[in-house]
C-alpha cells in the first residue's frame, strides 16, 4: 500500500447501510465509495497530487497510481529472491534493529559467507566442477561438512555425497543488494524493530514475540534510542535514562536533523521558471540542444544558442531557418544511414534530398514510419505547409523523437565511441603525466640538493650574488614549470571538448538533479519526476544555492563537492550570460536594471531570425 508522505495510509471503509440502488461516487483504482461529491473530488485531487511514496522501492513524490505501478513493480524484483534463500534472510530481518542499509549489508555479506541447505551452487567432483545442492549441513568437532545432492540434466537430484567446504564454489553472489533491499521491504510490516508479516512469519515458522532484550540489540533504526554503553545499562534501564545514539555522517538527506551546532543554512533561492516553452517540455528542448550542438560538425549543423531554438520553436511561422535546418540536418542524417527510414523514401521514390521547399514532406514520411497516434493527426497540418500552427509541446516531442532516432544510427554510434577511446586515453594520459611530474620532481630536488653543496664547496667569490640564478637555470626552470601548467590543464580541457554525453552534477536532498551545459550560462533544475524545470542564472543565486545545502546528507554532500569544483566555470559562465543579456538588451534601447532575475529577456531577442547555417552541405 502506497505511503502518504512516508507514512501508512489506509482506505476508507464502504459507508454502512448502503442501499443497492443508491448513487454513489466511486474511484475506480481504490474502490473506495462516497456519497457526497465534494469528498470525493477532494479525496481524488489527493491521490493526483506527488506526496505519495513507493512503500517498497522507497521512491517519493510519486501520485497514487504512479506509487501502485511502483510498488508492483518492485513487489515483483523482490520475488526474484531464491526460494532456498528466504527462510534464513527472513530470520535474519525478524526484530533486527539495524538501519535498512546496514541490515542489507548485513543480510547480503551472509549470504555471500554462509551456506544453506537449499543452496545451489558448485562442488569439485572427481577431479571436475558439477552442479549440486545442498541437502544437509553436518557439524562435528568444529568443522562443518555438506551433504549434497549432485543435480542431473532435468535439474534433479541423481546422486548424494558427503563435500568438505573448501569443495564447495560459488561463482557469483546468490542475489544482489537491491533485490534484498525490495524483499525485506516487501515482506515487513514494520521498521522499528522491523517486523515480518504475521502471515510469513508463521509459513517460515519464524518467533513473532519480540524479545526482552531489543534494546541491546546489534544496531537501532533511525528514531530509535539506545544506552551509552552495555556496562550501566541495566543502571540505566532502572532510572529510565535514555540518549540518542551518534548518527555517522553523512546518511540519507531526508534522516537529517537539526543539531544545536550546527551551521546556519541560507535559504535557498526558488530557480527561475520563465521558460517560452511549456515547463515539462524544457527536458525535450535542452536534449534537442545539446545533441546538436555536441554532433554539430557530423550534422553540418552550426552551433545556435539554447534561446535562438525556444524563440524559434514557439514562433508560429512555418519556414523559419533554423527550424527547417534543424529537421533536414536530422533527416539527412536518417537517410544517410540508410535504414528504415531510407528504404521507406526509395519504395515511395523520393529523391534522398531535403529541400527547403519540401522538407515538411520529408517529415510528414518520418511521422508516418514511427506510426504514433498524437502525431497521427497533425501529419496532414504538417503536409498543407502549416507546422508553425502545431503546439509548441508537440513540435519538440516530435524533435525528440527525430533524435532518439538519429541516436541509434551507426554514425552518431560510431562517433559516441569515439569520443568515450579519446577520453579513456585522455585519463590514461593525465594519469602518466602524474606519474612522470613526480618522477621530474624527485630529480629537481636532487639537482637543487647537488647544487647547494656544489655552492657550500665554492669560494665566495665565485657564488652568484643573492636572489640571482645564470641564464641556463632560470630557463630550464621556466620550461619545467611551463611545462607542468601544461599537463595539468591540458586533459581535462580536452576531457570538456570531447564529452558528447552529458550527465547531472548531482541530487539535491528532494533528489531534483542539477545539470550545467558550458555553452549555455545558466544552472538547471529538474524535478525528480522530470515534469518541472528551472534555472539559476546569476552568481548570487549560486552562493545563496550552496549555502542552502546540508553536507550532513550524501545527496547534497556530493552534490556541493562538484559545484565547488567547476564553482568558478559555472559562475564565469553565468556573469558572462548576463552580460551578453544586457548589452543584446541595450542595442535595443531597453533600459537595463541587474536583477536576480532577467525578467522575459528572452521574449525579447530576435537573433534566432538571422540564423545561418555555415556548415550546411552544397
Amino acid at each position: 500500500m502506497p505511503l502518504l508522505k512516508r507514512t501508512p495510509f489506509s482506505l476508507l471503509e464502504p459507508p454502512k447501510d448502503l442501499d443497492p440502488n443508491e448513487k454513489v461516487f466511486q474511484i475506480d483504482f481504490t474502490k473506495e465509495i462516497f456519497r457526497d461529491y465534494q469528498e470525493y473530488l477532494n479525496r481524488l485531487d489527493l491521490y493526483h497530487q506527488n506526496v505519495w511514496t513507493c512503500k517498497v522501492s522507497g521512491k517519493s513524490k510519486l501520485t497514487y497510481k504512479e506509487a501502485l505501478i511502483c510498488e508492483q513493480q518492485a513487489a515483483a524484483k523482490a520475488q526474484q529472491l531464491p526460494k532456498e534463500l528466504m527462510a534464513p534472510v527472513l530470520r535474519m530481518i525478524q526484530h533486527s534493529t539495524l538501519s535498512l542499509t546496514d541490515l542489507v549489508d548485513k543480510v547480503y555479506s551472509s549470504l555471500v559467507l554462509d551456506l544453506f541447505e537449499g543452496l545451489e551452487l558448485h562442488a569439485k567432483k572427481d577431479g571436475s566442477e558439477a552442479a549440486c545442492k545442498i541437502l544437509k549441513v553436518i557439524s562435528s568437532d568444529g568443522t562443518k561438512s555438506y551433504e549434497v545432492g549432485w543435480i542431473g540434466k532435468g535439474n534433479e537430484v541423481i546422486d548424494t555425497s558427503v563435500v568438505k567446504a573448501d569443495d564447495l564454489i560459488r561463482k557469483k553472489a546468490p542475489t544482489s543488494r537491491k533485490a534484498l533491499k525490495f524483499f525485506i521491504r516487501e515482506s515487513t510490516s514494520e521498521t522499528s524493530p522491523w517486523t515480518l508479516h504475521a502471515d510469513l512469519a508463521k509459513k517460515y515458522g519464524i518467533p513473532t514475540e519480540v524479545p526482552v532484550d531489543i534494546m541491546n540489540g546489534e544496531g537501532l533504526n533511525k528514531g530509535r534510542k539506545r544506552f551509552v554503553n552495555e556496562e550501566d545499562a541495566s543502571k540505566n534501564l532502572k532510572k529510565g535514562q535514555l540518549v540518542e545514539p551518534r548518527v555517522k555522517y553523512p546518511i540519507d538527506d531526508l534522516l537529517v536533523k537539526p543539531a544545536a551546532d550546527d551551521p546556519i543554512l541560507s535559504n535557498r533561492p526558488p530557480p527561475s521558471k520563465d521558460f517560452r516553452v511549456p515547463v515539462d517540455s524544457v527536458g525535450d528542448l535542452l536534449m534537442v540542444w545539446n545533441f546538436c550542438l555536441s554532433f554539430g560538425r557530423l550534422l553540418c549543423l552550426s552551433p545556435f544558442s539554447l534561446s535562438d531554438l525556444e524563440n524559434a520553436i514557439c514562433t508560429k511561422e512555418s519556414n523559419l531557418v533554423l527550424v527547417v535546418e534543424i529537421h533536414s540536418a536530422l533527416l539527412h542524417l536518417l537517410i544517410k544511414d540508410e535504414s528504415e527510414y531510407f528504404t521507406i523514401l526509395q519504395n515511395k521514390k523520393k529523391i534522398l534530398k531535403v529541400t527547403f521547399v519540401k522538407w515538411s514532406e520529408y517529415l510528414c514520411n518520418f511521422l508516418e514510419m514511427i506510426s504514433k497516434e498524437e502525431f497521427s493527426g497533425k501529419v496532414s497540418t504538417i503536409r498543407r505547409g502549416s507546422y508553425g500552427l502545431l503546439e509548441t509541446r508537440l513540435k519538440l516531442k516530435i524533435l525528440r523523437e527525430l533524435v532518439e532516432e538519429a541516436i541509434t544510427t551507426s554514425s552518431v554510434r560510431e562517433k559516441i565511441a569515439e569520443q568515450i577511446d579519446q577520453q579513456g586515453a585522455l585519463v590514461a594520459a593525465r594519469k602518466e603525466d602524474a606519474r612522470k611530474n613526480r618522477g621530474e620532481k624527485l630529480n629537481v630536488e636532487g639537482v637543487a640538493e647537488n647544487g647547494r653543496n656544489h655552492t657550500d664547496n665554492t669560494l665566495d667569490g665565485d657564488k652568484p650574488p643573492k636572489g640571482q640564478r645564470s641564464g641556463e637555470e632560470r630557463e630550464d626552470l621556466n620550461i619545467l614549470s611551463s611545462s607542468k601548467m601544461f599537463l595539468r590543464r591540458h586533459p581535462e580541457t580536452e576531457m570538456e571538448q570531447q564529452s558528447v554525453l552529458p550527465s547531472p552534477l548531482g541530487k539535491d536532498r528532494f533528489y531534483n538533479k542539477y545539470w550545467f551545459f558550458m555553452c549555455e550560462g545558466r544552472l538547471f533544475v529538474e524535478s525528480e519526476n522530470s515534469r518541472e524545470w528551472g534555472y539559476y542564472s546569476t552568481k548570487q543565486e549560486l552562493d545563496a544555492l550552496l549555502g542552502s545545502f546540508n553536507i550532513k546528507g550524501i545527496r547534497e554532500r556530493a552534490l556541493k563537492r562538484q559545484l565547488d569544483k567547476l564553482y568558478d566555470k559555472i559562475s564565469n559562465a553565468l556573469e558572462s550570460r548576463l552580460k551578453d543579456v544586457q548589452q543584446k538588451m541595450l542595442l535595443q534601447g531597453v533600459e537595463v536594471r541587474r536583477s536576480s532575475r532577467l525578467h522575459a529577456q528572452q521574449k525579447e531577442d530576435m537573433s534566432f531570425l538571422q540564423y545561418v547555417n555555415k556548415w550546411k552541405q552544397k
